[in-house]
């Protein structure tokens, strides 16, 4: 039955079948076919599986993106990153890396940020020469400390299944987070030398100053949330609901370009985004039931320990994994169905699940830019209409010096870890 299930999967992916119905479909077939059970056991799992208070966080940090937006506070974010960085070689493209991860702590989403650095970037880029190819790679490559900065979605997804802590998850992702967006950083400063574009202007401790100041309230988000956290104010759902308030107050009162009708659009965007992954995730939760009916986890668990009790290979060929899997299946689908399988694994072999968590959800991130499923590039080419292939063949460098980062954060788990040890 598990090859049945696996080859359904397999079919309708490629079919192109959306994620969800695929997972529930593939269920399904092994329900009917050769378990005789009824199929209303699908969705009764379905919505079990979404049936957790921590799971409200979700539409409420869709929900605080959207309103910090449409605010302003994307724009003040990105003249603050300018102010910072705009000044070196490559300065406008280094200033897309840099708002991708003050974005980042505010949407939780890595299609929200780069939608947002695109609609505000790509522009801007062109008209100084680093062409629209160059600015739509770069885009779609810094959305993806979406799901890596936090407050991130993804990681609430994996708290909630793998039984981590979301506030120590949230900080977990700080330094990979800043250590992606450098990578990227370094990758900007070497084509733009390679291509001839020189720096743009000279560093302004006055224009920086001026910039934090009119960023400062957009910036006290992520304090608030994980301040909040970590002091014990309020829980990480508690915290999400807080962000919207503040999002508003901040958008409305303070930026004052947030305005009430805009409301109704920013509620509806959020249920859509909010309605797309629960349906996954619940979708996830039905199909990581058949894997643990059908006991492939308690098998590939006693495989694995039997080819290698190091858990710098386990690790290692997991990273392969993950991103082969990250190029097919949404970042939070995969934490539903691969978390069950391959925890258990990792605590065997004595890897923090902390880590762990982190590590996957880095893994996950960079296939928001690794075709089939890459969905950065294809929210940053529906945006500056480049080709999909275009965008792939300009995000490879930054692709590269992921890559990288993800082999460094695997060998010195302290990146990970010594943040929150820190703060317990």
């Amino acid at each position: 039955m598990d090859y049945v299930l696996l080859a359904v999967f397999l079919g309708l992916t490629f079919l192109g079948v959306p994620v969800a119905f695929t997972l529930a479909l593939s269920v399904a077939t092994i329900l009917v076919f050769f378990i005789d059970k009824p199929l209303v056991m699908v969705t009764q799992i379905m919505f079990s599986g979404i049936d957790s208070f921590s799971f409200m966080a979700v539409p409420f940090f869709m929900l605080a993106g959207s309103f910090m937006s449409a605010g302003g506070v994307t724009q003040r974010l990105v003249n603050f990153s300018q102010a910072l960085v705009g000044s070196f070689r490559g300065g406008l493209a280094q200033t897309v890396s840099v708002s991708g991860c003050f974005f980042a702590a505010i949407s939780g989403s890595s299609a929200a940020t780069t939608a947002a650095l695109g609609t505000t970037m790509v522009n801007a880029m062109e008209k100084k020469g680093y062409g629209r190819e160059w600015a739509t790679g770069v885009v779609a490559s810094s959305g993806v400390v979406g799901i890596v900065i936090p407050p991130s979605i993804t990681m609430v997804v994996f708290g909630v299944i793998g039984d981590v802590s979301i506030g120590d998850m949230f900080v977990g992702g700080f330094i990979p987070g800043i250590m992606m967006g450098i990578s990227m950083m370094i990758v900007s400063w070497y084509l733009a030398k390679k291509r001839g574009i020189e720096a743009d202007g000279e560093f302004s401790i006055v224009n920086v100053a001026k910039a934090f100041k009119e960023s400062f309230f957009a910036l006290m988000t992520p304090v608030i949330i994980i301040g909040g956290i970590y002091g014990g104010i309020f829980t990480p759902t508690e915290a999400a609901a807080v962000a919207v308030v503040y999002g508003i107050l901040v958008g409305l009162f303070i930026y004052k370009e947030l305005k009430f009708s805009d409301f109704p659009k920013i509620v509806f965007q959020a249920v859509i985004g909010t309605t797309m992954i629960m349906l996954l995730v619940g979708a996830a939760n039905v199909f990581g039931w058949m894997l643990t009916n059908l006991q492939i986890p308690h098998r590939l668990g006693e495989f694995v320990v039997s080819i290698t009790s190091s858990p710098l290979m386990f690790l290692m060929a997991l990273n392969i994994l993950l991103l082969i899997a990250g190029t097919m299946v949404n970042a939070s689908a995969a934490v539903v169905i691969l978390t069950p399988i391959f925890l258990p694994v990792a605590k065997t072999l004595g890897i923090d699940p902390l880590f762990f968590g982190v590590l996957m959800v880095v893994n996950l991130a960079i296939g928001c830019i690794t075709p089939p499923v890459g969905l950065d590039l294809f929210v940053a080419s529906a945006i500056t209409k480049v080709p999909i292939e275009r965008v792939m063949k300009a995000s490879l460098p930054y692709l590269f010096a992921l890559l990288v980062t993800l082999v460094i954060l695997t060998l010195f788990p302290w990146f990970i870890t010594v943040l929150p040890n820190a703060l317990r």
